[in-house]
């Protein structure tokens, strides 16, 4: 298992291709407030069921703020038997400036 970081290009291209469980891992209201379309929030309430109810063979594609907590929520998914985990670098600033996004 491992994960690696995507570019927002990349994510786009991967989104439009494959389409990966999105995870959003920013706080309850910056979720509420925007993310990218069909994205779920995760945290420390929800974590175990998404890890029990998700298939570990499908792409997993995880933003946080600005790219650097997802690393580490991507390398944690990676260790709990997901297959494919990408951290999307940049975070949500960047993919809201260049990609359409959902309230």
């Amino acid at each position: 298992m491992s994960w690696q970081r995507i570019s927002p290009v990349d994510a786009a291209a991967l989104i439009a291709d494959r389409s990966p469980v999105l995870v959003d891992v920013r706080d309850a209201g910056s979720y509420q407030a925007g993310r990218i379309p069909g994205a779920v929030f995760l945290d420390n309430q929800s974590v175990a069921g998404f890890v029990e109810n998700t298939d570990k063979a499908t792409p997993v594609l995880v933003y946080c703020y600005h790219g650097n907590s997802s690393q580490g929520a991507s390398a944690w998914l990676s260790e709990k038997g997901f297959a494919e985990v990408y951290s999307l670098d940049g975070g949500f600033e960047v993919w809201r400036w260049n990609y359409p996004v959902e309230t």
